[in-house]
């Protein structure tokens, strides 16, 4: 997704946003089809904008369909270019710095076309800050909350969650129905090492967010998982994420998991798929006991999948009315919608 703004923008985008894996601002675009024009192109950046002298910095690149296709050579010479700029105004060098720098950049080459961006995020947005369970096989944070807003959820309807793990997607159903920036957990962005970041603006604008949380009164949020460490863990995360009153976590089989007959609910959930967690005989009684569970229960029910195996989705026995593709740290995935 692209889209055109300010740094407040940005810092916004960083706040708010529950899908993103981190937001980059494009500083750059130009032909480099040798490294004497990436040199140059990466040279025409104001870099003292984004990084004192004494700070550091990591490049990352991609490249494909170019001259240039050596990535750690592409990385080295955009920060040669960096390093050169800051040392002949400031008589001074940035450091490079692999696991916490004050500025990522990146650099993507296709077809000798070079755009450099920096990263105002630093760490991946999937790390919100509220996780203090972990659990066998996590869902990230971002792709939880893209299932719950992809489910079509209202908000307000029961939500579901029958392989509940470690609570990742019922968490962060309980934050998006209250309102919650996810970004309100982090301790800290790239863009607040930055020389002349507005700090007092920064705070002001997490002060108003916070402002805005509004948890509702009645809301539904179950989930259920056969495994007791992963409901401990669940419960633990809840209150992490200050959502602990809003979900309900219950130690329980899908056997013993009873939908309502005829309630207005919806059911997101990413089952075991036997990547890392399973037999993969097991799981198909797992997921076709699932599926004439949500048959007993009649109209009403909503369900949105997440799942690698797709075997182990037509032992549901149910008819998706429509599917899509993703991928799941590095897994081919597919996720699947019902309406039993």
């Amino acid at each position: 997704m692209r889209f055109e703004g300010s740094l407040a923008d940005a810092r916004r985008a960083n706040l708010e946003l529950r899908t993103a894996v981190r937001v980059l601002w494009r500083q750059a675009r130009f032909q480099a089809a040798d490294t004497d024009a990436l040199y140059a192109g990466a040279g025409t950046i104001d870099w003292s904008r984004f990084l004192a002298p004494e700070g550091s910095l990591r490049v990352d690149a991609q490249a494909s369909e170019s001259a240039l296709e050596h990535t750690l050579f592409v990385e080295q010479r955009v920060k040669d270019a960096i390093v050169d700029q800051l040392r002949a105004r400031h008589g001074r060098r940035p450091t490079v710095d692999k696991d916490a720098p004050d500025l990522p950049v990146h650099v993507h080459l296709f077809r000798d076309r070079c755009t450099i961006s920096v990263d105002t995020s630093g760490d991946s947005l999937h790390l919100r800050g509220w996780r203090t369970f972990q659990g066998r096989a996590p869902l990230a944070e971002t792709l939880a909350a893209g299932l719950v807003l992809a489910s079509g959820w209202d908000r307000r309807a029961p939500l579901l969650d029958p392989f509940c793990g470690s609570g990742t997607i019922l968490i962060e159903a309980a934050l998006l129905a209250s309102g919650t920036a996810p970004g309100l957990f982090r301790k800290r962005f790239a863009f607040e090492r930055w020389p002349g970041h507005e700090a007092a603006r920064w705070k002001a604008e997490c002060d108003a967010a916070r402002a805005r949380i509004k948890k509702p009164a009645k809301l539904t949020l179950l989930g259920f998982d056969a495994d007791r460490g992963a409901i401990a863990g669940a419960r633990e995360n809840a209150a992490a994420a200050g959502v602990e009153e809003l979900v309900r976590f219950e130690q329980g089989r899908v056997e013993a998991f009873a939908p309502k007959r005829g309630w207005n609910a919806s059911i997101v959930t990413n089952p075991p798929y036997g990547e890392r967690i399973g037999d993969e005989g097991d799981l198909v009684k797992l997921h076709a006991g699932l599926g004439a569970l949500l048959r007993d229960a009649g109209r009403g029910y909503r369900v949105t999948l997440l799942s690698g195996n797709p075997r182990l989705v037509r032992a549901l026995g149910l008819e998706p009315v429509r599917s899509f593709e993703l991928k799941n740290g590095g897994l081919d995935c597919h996720v699947s919608f019902f309406e039993p």
